[in-house]
């Protein structure tokens, strides 16, 4: 800058010495920033530029400082609706019950049923979560005249379960890892098929709460089919069979709509409240 000041002329000089004898202007006041509109992190990217760029209270003068769109009006009259239908279609209001003396023990998503039988104490886990089998369009041709909510198959949760028996006293329990095979669900031409599979055996320590893969596991891909035959016999003869396996789905399916459900509500909430 001093090169160029040189150039300056005498007069401007002047004035200039001028402007620099006046006394110095009072600080100016600091601006206090507008609160910043309420985002939802996972829905900020969607959300346009210009929305982001406003400060102060939301467009429909309530003056809470949150945002409110027109997306966001539609998206809760919309959630109100998906909530009213799926209530009509909730084919259990209350869960439904486990014949065999099974009491049950619900934490959110994870499911347990306790069964005592002659000093053993069988226990089956199950989560709701990804329970449902994916549906694929196209794979049924709509009947003529047929409506188009008759059309769509009903959604059923075959969630995969462990079986834990423990001996009174024992300080190993057998666990078995369950699962429902895809083309064995709904199937109902052979009788004595078995709707459920014996995934994976293995003995775990009595209460430890995770597997551990330092056990040995016995994978029944490649095991002998009459082994396989004797481990579902113990299975039914502790009251896991087909009928068990039946009515597990009709719980699960009944527990996955309740907490779909509820978490249209909350999300409807959600989204109202920002």
């Amino acid at each position: 800058m001093l090169p160029l000041l040189r150039r300056v002329p005498r007069a401007l000089g002047s004035a200039a010495a001028v402007l620099r004898s006046a006394p110095a202007p009072p600080p100016r006041p600091l601006l206090q920033p507008a609160p910043r509109p309420c985002v939802r992190p996972f829905g900020s990217l969607r959300v346009r530029a210009g929305l982001l760029r406003s400060r102060g209270p939301c467009g429909c003068g309530c003056g809470c400082g949150a945002l409110h769109t027109q997306g966001d009006k539609a998206f809760v009259e919309f959630l109100s609706d998906e909530i009213k239908e799926e209530r009509k279609i909730q084919k259990h209001k209350s869960l439904p019950k486990m014949s065999g003396g099974w009491e049950l023990e619900v934490n959110g998503t994870e499911a347990k049923l306790v069964r005592r039988v002659a000093g053993e104490k069988v226990t089956v886990t199950f989560n709701t979560n990804n329970s449902i089998p994916p549906t694929f369009d196209g794979e049924e041709e709509p009947s003529q005249g047929q409506k188009a909510e008759e059309q769509e198959p009903e959604l059923k949760s075959t969630p995969n379960f462990v079986v834990e028996v423990i001996k009174d006293g024992g300080k190993k329990a057998l666990v078995l890892d369950c699962h429902y095979p895809e083309d064995e669900v709904g199937q109902e031409e052979e009788e004595e098929s078995d709707i459920f599979s014996i995934r994976e055996v293995s003995f775990q320590a009595v209460g430890e709460s995770e597997w551990k893969d330092t056990n040995y596991t016995l994978n029944t891909d490649s095991l002998d089919w009459a082994l396989y035959d004797h481990l579902m016999d113990f299975l039914a003869d502790r009251g896991v069979d087909n009928t068990f396996a039946d009515e597990l789905v009709e719980l699960s399916t009944a527990l996955e709509h309740r907490e779909y459900i509820a978490f249209l509500e909350d999300l409807q909430g959600f989204v109202k409240t920002q």
